[in-house]
């Protein structure tokens, strides 16, 4: 299965044309969170995103929240937003988590959530899946410009406890593309423009 991810677009209607275009090269596409900037301007990339016709699974960002964008979402046939759910595609089992974990300094624009709600809203995640997270696990691809770690330690909790196929992650900008291994997971920080990861879907 050969995964479209993508994260932080913030309103970047140029960089959503263009994954529209190369989503014909993927099976399934993934957006981990931040489509909007600050709770304003979701519809501006949104709008360009659905011309993509497969699959494609989302995660609200710290940027915009659950609600609105499961509301954005709503005419885009081909999309199903997560956020403490998850789905089936081609026997392959996709959990997703958004917002920003742990709280993050921004203020109350921001949509986020403590360690203890993320755990809770891991808790039923399946192992051998595909998680779709906007926050990365802490110590992987989450280290800002001056060095220091930003990630989850319960989305990392969650990873060494169902060792997921991959995670999809986003969030610190810094790290964008970046990619490593947490045991046998891959951790992608997807970035704007958009990475391909190849899985072996099913296998769990």
């Amino acid at each position: 299965m050969r995964l479209l991810c993508f994260s932080d677009s913030h309103r970047d209607a140029k960089a959503a044309e263009q994954l529209v275009e190369r989503s014909s090269q993927a099976d399934v596409v993934i957006g981990a969170g931040d489509f909007a900037t600050r709770r304003m301007g979701l519809s501006d990339t949104i709008d360009v995103l659905k011309g993509i016709e497969i699959p494609t699974l989302l995660v609200p960002g710290n940027g915009e929240s659950y609600e609105e964008l499961e509301a954005a979402c709503r005419d885009w046939k081909s999309s199903q937003v997560l956020h403490g759910t998850g789905c089936s595609i081609e026997n392959q089992e996709f959990w997703g988590v958004g917002g920003g974990i742990p709280v993050t300094p921004f203020g109350d624009w921001s949509y986020e959530f403590e360690e203890d709600a993320a755990e809770e809203m891991l808790r039923d995640c399946p192992k051998n899946e595909i998680l779709i997270t906007h926050s990365p696990p802490i110590d992987t691809v989450d280290h800002d410009q001056t060095g220091q770690i930003r990630g989850s330690q319960a989305i990392r909790d969650a990873v060494e406890r169902v060792a997921p196929l991959a995670v999809i992650c986003g969030h610190i900008h810094s790290d964008w593309e970046k990619r490593v291994n947490l045991g046998d997971s891959i951790i992608q920080n997807a970035g704007p423009r958009g990475v391909f990861v190849d899985i072996e879907a099913g296998v769990g």
